[in-house]
């Protein structure tokens, strides 16, 4: 008999499979609270449950522990990479980023990324396969444990298309918020999308009172089309639509993330095709300076340029900052560490 990962079960899943065990329910909050507030990697380590019923536990399941093969650290800012194998040996991309008001993870969705962004170096290895939710919940626990620090902040904006895996993406912000887990406020959370129009509509009705940050990146369905393959699928009116129901639903303001790319989005002229669409939005912008990638064909905005669209912006009432680059003399971009690794594994095969 194939064993459970435990870790992928919600609190009421696991009460009803340790009642099949034919256990008291109530073991099942000390259980969920050893795996998902504490972390521990053994069973012997829940101290407060039976022996038999740990041995009931090791016959049949199993605690899902992810491994850290390689962390990088900045030296100018303490931004650590983390290239995390996973149990099927594929590799995946965290981030932790220290901020004054606490630690952030950047975590990854899925192993590669279908979206084809032109500007992410995520994409450029192809799509392997989605996480489940214990494994998108694992990035947040396998880096406390290692680096021992705590992180009070998610961002689900690493390695693949959070709304392309929906319902594991769900469900790990369940797992993350619950009180009687990490209990990370969902208002410390951020979902980041290139626009799967249709899951902003479900994610409107879901009562999670997350940040949703929408990759826009042009003002015309033209331009967008040449950066973003997802942007043939919905135009940028479609999208905005979508955007204006979640305002609407949630009364959540959403983030606008815009990378300035050299010669392409940058002008003046973008700056104020910006306002007009976002005009009369609770909305913020994120200016991202892009991040350059090997054999990539975008170039990072000069930072008078950059300067200047952030004032145009907020000069018409858009509120704008500079997302602060951090990790920038480390594999900085989304997938190039898992890159490396992945070449590597081909060299080892040959």
């Amino acid at each position: 008999m194939e064993k459970i990962n435990i870790n992928e079960l919600t609190l009421e899943e696991l009460e009803k499979y340790i009642e099949e065990l034919g256990e008291k329910k109530f073991h099942a909050k000390q259980i969920f609270k050893w795996l998902h507030k504490i972390g521990v990697t053994d069973f012997d380590q829940m101290t407060d449950i039976s022996k038999s019923l740990r041995e009931k536990l090791k016959a049949n399941t199993y605690i899902l522990e992810l491994q850290v093969l390689e962390c990088q650290t900045s030296k100018k800012d303490g931004t650590q990479k983390f290239l995390i194998k996973l149990q099927d040996d594929t590799a995946i991309e965290s981030v932790l980023m220290k901020y004054h008001h606490g630690n952030t993870i950047c975590v990854s969705s899925q192993v590669g990324c279908k979206m084809g962004c032109k500007f992410c170096a995520s994409t450029k290895e192809g799509f392997e396969r989605s996480l489940i939710a214990s494994e998108i919940e694992g990035q947040l626990q396998t880096v406390q444990r290692y680096t021992g620090e705590k992180i009070s902040n998610i961002v689900y904006m690493g390695i693949g298309e959070p709304l392309d895996n929906y319902d594991n993406v769900i469900k790990s912000i369940r797992l993350i918020n619950h009180p009687q887990g990490l209990n990370i406020g969902a208002r410390h959370i951020s979902l980041s999308t290139c626009g799967v129009v249709p899951n902003i509509y479900r994610l409107a009705n879901e009562n999670i009172q997350a940040t949703l940050s929408i990759s826009l990146h042009a003002t015309t369905d033209e331009k967008r089309q040449q950066m973003m393959p997802i942007a043939r699928r919905y135009s940028i009116d479609e999208l905005l639509t979508a955007c204006k129901e979640y305002i609407k639903i949630t009364g959540r303001r959403i983030s606008f993330e815009y990378a300035l790319i050299l010669g392409e989005n940058d002008s003046y002229e973008d700056a104020m095709a910006l306002v007009k669409l976002l005009r009369g939005m609770l909305a913020h912008v994120n200016l991202i300076p892009v991040n350059e990638i090997k054999n990539g064909a975008y170039k990072k905005s000069k930072e008078e340029s950059i300067e200047r669209f952030m004032n145009t912006l907020n000069s018409c009432g858009i509120v704008t900052t500079v997302r602060r680059e951090l990790g920038s003399d480390i594999d900085a971009a989304c997938g190039q560490l898992r890159k490396k690794y992945l070449e590597k594994r081909e060299n080892t095969k040959m």
